[in-house]
C-alpha cells in the first residue's frame, strides 16, 4: 500500500492549509481513515457473512443429514466466519495508525478481545451441537452427556476469560495461569455446585441410573414424572400435573430416588390391590351351594376335582361329613379361585409375571384378598381403566359367594339402627 503514505500527506496537507494545526491536522487524518475503513469493514463483513451464510443454507437444504441442519440453527458458522474479516482488517492497523502508538494498541486490543468473543461463542454453539446431535441418536436417548458437554462449556468460558484480562492488562496468560493457584479455593465455593453436578452427573451416566424420558420419583423433592433434561446442575422432572420440578443432580446420587424404567422394560405393570372380606361372611358351603358354583364355567372343573379329592381324604381319615376334622370347601376359597381364574382368562393379564391371589393377615378391617398381578398394558390411562374394569367385577360378584366387604359403618348403618 505505497499509495497511501502519499494520500494521506496530501489529505494532511490539504487540512493544514485550510488553518488547522499539524496536531489537529494528524489526528483528523487517522479519524477520518478510522471511520472509512471501519465503515469497509463493516460492509465487507456483511457481504461476506450474506453469501457464504446463504450458500451454506442453500446446501443444509438439499443435504439430506441434520448434522448441518443443526450447526446452522446455532449459528456456528456464523461466529466463526465473522473472524475472517475482523481479523483481515487488524492486518491493516499499522497502516491506518501510523502516528498514534496509543489509538493502535486500543483498537487492536479492542479487536483481539472481539476475535476472543467470537472464538468463546462459536466453541459453546459448537458443543452445543454436539449434544443436540447426540441427543437425536438413538444412544442419545439412552444416556445424556449434557453434564459432561456444560463442563466443556465452563472451562472454555474460563478460558476465554484468562486471555481476555491477558489482553486487557497485556500480560502473557502464562502470567495469569501461575496465579491461579491463590484463588483455588474461591473457585471451589462458587463452582460447588457444578462441581458436585459434575460429579452425580459421571455417577449418574456410569450406571445408568437416569435417562431422559424415564419416569422417576423424587419423594423427598415431591416430585413425580417425566426426567425431561438433565444438567451439570439439575435434573428437571415433568410432574404428571404438568409442572416441572428441578432437582440437584448430587442429591439424586447422595438421597434415594425411585426409577419406573424396569417396570416399563419388563413388558407388565404392576396390580396390587386386596378386598378386606367380612369375616363373619365367611363360611363352609353346603352340597346345593357347591352344585350352584358348578355352574360357574371358569371353576366347574376345578370343583369337580377338588370334590373328589376332598372325598377322597375324608373317607381316609373316617370323617362321615361333618366339618369337624375334614376338608371341606369354604366360600372365601372357591371365590380366591373364581378371582384366579377370571383373571387368567383376561387378555390384558400377563400370565408369564408374577399372578398371585393371596391371602394376607387378617385385621380388626376383615380378611384381606390381595390381587398381585401385571397388566399387559403400561400406559397410565388404559392401565387403570384395567385394573378398575377389575375390581368393578369382583365388587359385583362377591355376593354370588355368600361373601360380604368390610366396610366401617356409615351415618345411614346407625340411622338404620336407632329407627329399628
Amino acid at each position: 500500500m505505497n499509495w497511501l503514505p502519499d494520500l494521506l500527506n496530501t489529505y494532511s496537507n490539504w487540512l493544514y492549509s485550510i488553518g488547522l494545526s499539524a496536531d489537529a491536522s494528524l489526528f483528523t487524518v487517522e479519524l477520518t481513515l478510522f471511520i472509512v475503513s471501519f465503515l469497509l469493514f463493516i460492509a465487507i463483513d456483511k457481504l461476506f457473512i450474506r453469501i457464504v451464510i446463504n450458500y451454506l443454507k442453500k446446501f443444509t437444504e438439499k443435504s439430506k443429514t441434520q448434522i448441518d441442519n443443526i450447526l446452522f440453527s446455532n449459528k456456528v458458522f456464523d461466529y466463526f466466519l465473522h473472524i475472517i474479516p475482523v481479523y483481515i482488517w487488524l492486518l491493516f492497523v499499522d497502516d491506518i495508525f501510523i502516528n498514534s502508538d496509543g489509538i493502535e494498541a486500543f483498537v487492536r486490543g479492542v479487536m483481539n478481545l472481539y476475535i476472543n468473543y467470537l472464538l468463546v461463542r462459536g466453541v459453546l454453539s459448537l458443543l452445543k451441537s454436539v449434544n443436540e446431535i447426540y441427543e437425536s441418536k438413538q444412544t442419545g436417548r439412552k444416556r445424556s452427556i449434557k453434564s459432561y458437554i456444560q463442563v466443556f462449556q465452563l472451562l472454555i468460558i474460563l478460558i476465554g476469560l484468562l486471555v481476555a484480562i491477558s489482553i486487557i492488562i497485556e500480560k502473557d496468560i502464562s502470567f495469569l495461569l501461575t496465579g491461579i493457584g491463590a484463588f483455588a479455593a474461591v473457585l471451589m465455593l462458587v463452582f460447588k455446585d457444578s462441581i458436585l453436578g459434575f460429579v452425580g452427573g459421571i455417577q449418574i451416566s456410569a450406571n445408568d441410573m437416569l435417562r431422559p424420558g424415564d419416569w422417576v420419583s423424587v419423594p423427598n423433592a415431591g416430585a413425580d414424572g417425566i426426567v425431561i433434561d438433565i444438567s451439570l446442575t439439575t435434573v428437571k422432572i415433568q410432574n404428571w400435573d404438568k409442572t416441572i420440578s428441578t432437582v440437584p443432580t448430587y442429591s439424586l446420587v447422595s438421597g434415594s430416588f425411585h426409577n419406573w424404567r424396569g417396570m416399563e422394560e419388563s413388558g407388565g405393570r404392576r396390580i396390587k390391590r386386596h378386598l378386606n372380606i367380612n369375616i363373619q361372611s365367611i363360611k363352609f358351603c353346603t352340597n346345593s351351594e357347591i352344585e350352584e358354583y358348578k355352574k360357574i364355567g371358569l371353576i366347574k372343573d376345578y370343583l369337580n376335582n377338588k370334590e373328589e379329592e376332598l372325598k377322597k381324604y375324608n373317607s381316609s381319615v373316617g370323617n362321615d361329613g361333618e366339618y369337624v376334622n375334614g376338608r371341606h370347601l369354604t366360600n372365601v376359597g372357591i371365590f380366591r379361585i373364581y378371582v384366579e381364574a377370571y383373571l387368567k382368562a383376561q387378555k390384558n393379564i400377563n400370565p408369564e409375571m408374577t399372578f398371585l391371589i393371596r391371602q394376607l393377615q387378617a385385621t380388626e378391617k376383615g380378611l384381606p384378598l390381595e390381587v398381585y398381578v401385571f397388566s399387559r398394558i403400561q400406559d397410565w390411562a388404559e392401565y387403570e381403566n384395567i385394573q378398575a374394569d377389575i375390581f368393578d367385577h369382583l365388587f359385583a360378584i362377591i355376593p354370588e359367594f355368600k361373601l360380604q366387604i368390610f366396610q366401617n359403618p356409615s351415618g345411614a348403618d346407625f340411622r338404620s339402627i336407632i329407627q329399628k
